[in-house]
């Protein structure tokens, strides 16, 4: 990336944390690397790691955004790591989240946790589209905007 005078600018690093990092974390991800790729490195983990939930993986390919290749790891995989800005969209997440060095912003963007662990019926996936589309809404305009 480069500024106006076409010097080189450093991406920030963005780390967005959540429990299991299956759902929320995973596709919060995706929507910012999608759309700030060119302003930011972005990573995701959680404090209980599982894995990427394949609703989620459905939900964000209907909106165009592919997640099919992420992977649930768990936050201490970047300890020891800075980051600009460590985001926890989760109070789980907020409430065990390590320190980081450096002078990290920390974010707390609560989103509400969609049914997981059940059967799949249209009204879950219809649950995951509408905290994807917030997800999809915050995070885009995190991308286009900045977070501040």
């Amino acid at each position: 990336m480069q500024d106006i005078a076409g010097e080189e600018k450093m991406k920030q690093k963005v780390l967005i944390l959540c429990t299991g990092n299956s759902n929320r974390s995973q596709m919060a991800e995706g929507v910012l690397r999608h759309y700030g790729s060119s302003r930011y490195e972005v990573f995701s983990a959680g404090t209980l790691p599982s894995s990427v939930n394949p609703v989620a993986i459905q939900v964000m390919k209907e909106i165009g955004i592919d997640i099919s290749g992420h992977r649930s790891k768990h936050v201490d995989e970047f300890k020891g790591q800075t980051f600009d800005y460590v985001i926890t969209v989760c109070d789980n997440a907020k409430a065990s989240c390590p320190f980081f060095p450096g002078p990290t912003k920390r974010l707390h963007w609560e989103f509400p946790d969609p049914p997981h662990g059940e059967t799949v019926t249209e009204s879950v996936v219809a649950e995951f589209r509408k905290v994807r589309d917030r997800i999809h809404e915050k995070f885009k305009t995190a991308a286009e905007k900045g977070f501040e």
